[in-house]
């Protein structure tokens, strides 16, 4: 967008323009930050800097056509016909794009006596307002975000303008990096005082709350539940831009966007920024799809299904009965394998009715938008069948078994009511549209044969041509007497009818009765041999014939439309319908994972419960799986009451990462409504999850890698409460030995004290196990090793106690390091391991309940020894045993060699 914005600047004057040209400049005025798609024929063509950036971007070839002010004019171009891929690569790249059409043929602007044909702006796409399937990503939304500050508040609301979805949310500030890594906006709305980098610049309406209801037609929104003025000024705002974008009938009209729901934050389980990036929920730390918790787990069969997945993954519940409520449907559907699979197989290639009304709602619709609910409304039924156990053959286990007599449980049975809405366009779709269907309205084969008993005829018409020719020979033969007829074209006179020379002029004295109406003959040429005729039959066979082929595809459009009006009368149901397929797919889904993997329902419970057996990473363990690797090595984690801090000691390589975030993860699974990798597990509800694994910076924000460090354990201390759950590795290791220990110490203490949550705190500092005993909350484990010939075997699993070393030089040798530097490495650590021993434990030098520092002392005044100056600042209870003897050595060193005054 930026290089279009300078684009925009660096255009010459329109001064001296051809009138197209001219036209161009009016349209670029008005859309100065986005690429201008000029129609001109069967192409879009760019201009001037525009065409630069387009062509760089598309890797397509830079030419110039014609001159203006005296210099070439840049020009690039891409076929109209295939336009979508070329803007798909686009808009991926930032760009925004404004579509100038022709609105009227040449012909047209003749007639109006007009210098060139006129064009207007239809449509402007950016990321975040497209819905063509080319441009989108089928298992991900695409949402527009709308943000207005309020204060230290802020109002967002959020829109997939591709499925109608439209949330708002009032947050703190502080919480919109939190919401923006949760959304993964495509393009993001703010005000100019709200600086956001890559935001396009919009102003929140006046009234947002009015403006909001007037949209959808209602006195107030009371109905749609309780919004902030800022929530509701920012839905105002997002609805504002998407009719901008839009222009024309979609833009005039309101999208097919679902009632706003205000969430208020309420509910869901609370994750920062840094968390999500540390447990690669959606994505990979490094920005891939594929190692992340979402691809391994997804087992989805349709694109809707997997964008709930996603959402639910990226927004878990924090209240305990809707929880167990997608629990329930999961666990009737893992204990019926039969009715499982005949789901999935329904379910599997089923399109994307979501989407597909988006875009007749939009009327920017193709015939396979059409195809589309007819063929998931005719799953939808096969679906509801099978959940009403209308084909299960006696015995057969897909008649859903369950405790309470075989009844579904409550979101199965709401889904397979809304598989069947009131209003369904599905019969009436499946007998007009053909069985084989055209990409585009403006092809032909779109009404199946038999519908429509004047498409048909022109249809005959245009296909047989010839057929209609002998046919009207015959019948002008007849009525004129003259077996010897011909009917030919003539590219002036168009069709006539040719007769030998003694029959045409006995045509002209006296034509035969018959030969009177349509049929009347109308002298045209006489030649030596013939004589040339017409009649208002012929005449009218040429004008049927010329416009046989526009008139159906006009009337096949208008049976087109007829059918998208069918489909926007049932909306609702078919909404409906279509997140009802989506919720069974990813119920389906979550049963299928727990068979395959052996995943348990874990037991959720409003105390401060913490308890998994023989738990699993789902992302490390699928991946060593899909590997053919070793098999992943399970581990407990009990952090119930009594317990709550779990001090993991041990060597790199050997697992702590993964034991912190399998367990963090095992979190979102059961609280997004999915089973989860282990053998039990019982979980008090988690309302915050906070993860700090693993080493990052920000380069471009001025923050090295201990300053994030630092701020993400800062977010902790003060946002953690008892309910919440956190995982942290290695605090303190980005400075000085002694400052690192220093403020993993304090870190720890503030945790097990203040904080009082569920912890597991990783680390390398050996000092901290001193606090084993002290804390009376606090377990020290540690990743088991075991040294065999010389050689360590990290066994990856958890045992209770503490580690003896950290094989740091184990694991630099498995990384390549050099033999010598190795071997120098050990000498040092003997001599500072040696050095060492004599110190006593930290527990005695930092007593859990210290006596706060003495106030500082008043200096002495001039002339005193220097030794009395120095022992009054002193404060002997503060002192440890080796602090008191070395201020005791200072102080004789200070008798033995000052000055009294000096």
């Amino acid at each position: 967008m930026d290089q279009a914005l300078d684009s925009a600047a660096r255009l010459p004057s329109a001064a001296g323009a051809s009138p197209a040209m001219a036209q161009w400049f009016a349209l670029k005025a008005a859309h100065p930050d986005a690429l201008l798609f000029f129609r001109m024929g069967d192409f879009y063509e760019l201009f001037f800097t525009d065409a630069e950036a387009a062509a760089e971007a598309l890797d397509i070839a830079l030419t110039y056509r014609g001159e203006h002010q005296g210099t070439k004019i840049p020009m690039c171009g891409v076929p109209a016909h295939s336009h979508e891929s070329y803007l798909a690569r686009l808009i991926r790249r930032g760009f925004r794009v404004a579509i100038a059409e022709q609105m009227e043929t040449p012909e047209e602007a003749k007639r109006r006596k007009a210098s060139a044909v006129r064009r207007e702006v239809v449509r402007l796409v950016t990321p975040g307002t497209v819905t063509e399937e080319t441009l989108l990503e089928a298992s991900r939304p695409a949402w527009l975000l709308a943000l207005v500050p309020e204060g230290e508040r802020l109002g967002a609301a959020w829109l997939d303008l591709s499925t109608g979805a439209f949330e708002t949310e009032a947050l703190a500030a502080g919480d919109l990096p939190a919401l923006l890594a949760r959304l993964e906006p495509a393009e993001v709305l703010a005000p100019p005082g709200l600086a956001l980098p890559g935001a396009v610049e919009a102003s929140p309406p006046r009234d947002g709350a009015r403006r909001l209801a007037e949209a959808y037609g209602v006195a107030t929104l009371e109905g749609f539940g309780t919004f902030s003025a800022a929530e509701a000024a920012a839905a105002a705002m997002a609805l504002n831009y998407v009719r901008a974008t839009q222009k024309g009938e979609a833009g005039r009209a309101l999208p097919h966007l679902s009632r706003p729901v205000p969430r208020g934050g309420q509910g869901v389980l609370q994750m920062d920024a840094a968390t999500r990036r540390s447990l690669e929920i959606l994505r990979a730390e490094r920005g891939g799809a594929r190692d992340c918790l979402l691809a391994a787990v997804d087992r989805t069969v349709t694109a809707a299904g997997a964008r709930l997945l996603a959402d639910r993954l990226g927004c878990p519940l924090a209240e305990a009965g809707p929880i167990a409520a997608r629990h329930d449907a999961v666990a009737a559907l893992l204990a019926a394998p039969a009715l499982r699979a005949r789901i999935r197989g329904a379910l599997k290639g089923a399109p994307d009715m979501a989407r597909a009304l988006g875009r007749l709602a939009l009327d920017r619709f193709a015939p396979r938008d059409l195809a589309a609910i007819r063929d998931g409304l005719a799953r939808a039924r096969v679906i509801a069948a099978a959940l009403g156990g209308e084909a299960a053959a006696p015995g057969d286990p897909s008649a859903l078994l369950g405790e309470a007599g075989g009844a579904l449980p409550p979101l199965l049975a709401e889904g397979a009511r809304a598989l069947r809405p009131a209003q369904d366009p599905a019969p009436e779709l499946a007998r007009a549209l053909a069985e084989s269907l055209p990409a585009r309205l403006d092809d032909a084969g779109i009404v199946a044969p038999g519908y429509d008993g004047q498409l048909d005829g022109l249809r005959r018409l245009r296909d047989d041509a010839r057929g209609a020719i002998a046919a009207l020979q015959l019948d002008l033969a007849q009525a004129w007497g003259v077996a010897a007829l011909k009917v030919r074209h003539h590219q002036q006179f168009g069709y006539l009818a040719e007769l030998p020379a003694a029959a045409g002029e006995k045509l002209l004295r006296d034509p035969p009765a018959q030969a009177a109406g349509d049929f009347a003959p109308i002298h045209r040429q006489t030649m030596a041999n013939g004589v040339r005729f017409t009649c208002a039959a012929l005449a009218g066979l040429d004008r049927r014939l010329s416009e046989a082929a526009e008139e159906a595809a006009r009337r096949e459009k208008a049976i087109a439309r007829h059918l998208r009006e069918l489909c926007l009368a049932a909306a609702p149901g078919i909404a409906a319908a279509a997140e009802a397929l989506a919720e069974i797919d990813l119920h389906a889904a979550a049963a299928e994972l727990a068979a395959e993997g052996g995943w348990c329902r874990p037991e959720i419970t409003g105390r401060p419960d913490f308890r998994i057996t023989a738990g699993r990473h789902p992302v490390v363990a699928a991946a060593l799986a899909r590997n053919r690797g070793p098999a992943f090595v399970p581990n407990d984690c009990d952090l119930s009451p009594g317990q709550r801090i779990c001090l993991l000691t041990g060597p790199n390589m050997a697992g702590k990462s993964t034991f912190l975030r399998q367990n963090a993860l095992i979190v979102v699974l059961a609280q997004a409504g999915l089973f989860v990798p282990a053998e039990a597990a019982r979980l008090g509800l988690v309302d915050r999850l906070f993860s700090r694994v693993g080493a990052s910076d920000d380069l471009a924000g001025g923050r090295s890698t201990f300053m994030v460090e630092m701020a993400e354990t800062a977010a902790i201390l003060n946002l953690a409460g008892p309910r919440s759950l956190v995982v942290l590795d290695e605090v303190g290791r980005g400075t000085a030995t002694w400052d690192g220990l220093a403020i993993a110490w304090a870190a720890l203490e503030a945790l097990h004290d203040r904080t009082r949550c569920r912890t597991i705190f990783a680390t390398h500092f050996h000092e901290l196990t001193a606090l084993t005993g002290k804390l009376p909350e606090l377990i020290p484990a540690t990743m088991r090793v075991r040294e065999w010939k010389g050689e360590v075997v990290f066994l990856h699993s958890v045992a209770p106690g503490t580690a003896e070393r950290s094989w740091g030089l184990h694991v630099a040798k498995l990384a390549g390091v050099p033999r010598a530097v190795l071997t120098r490495a050990a000498q040092v650590l003997a001599a500072l391991e040696a050095r060492a021993k004599g110190l006593d434990p930290l527990s005695d030098e930092l007593p859990l309940f210290a006596r706060a520092p003495a106030a500082a002392k008043i200096a002495p005044p001039p002339g005193e020894h220097p030794a009395l100056a120095a022992l009054a600042a002193l404060d002997p209870d503060a002192l440890s045993p080796r602090e008191a003897q070395e201020a005791l050595y200072r102080l004789k060193s200070l008798l033995d060699g000052a000055v009294p005054g000096g």
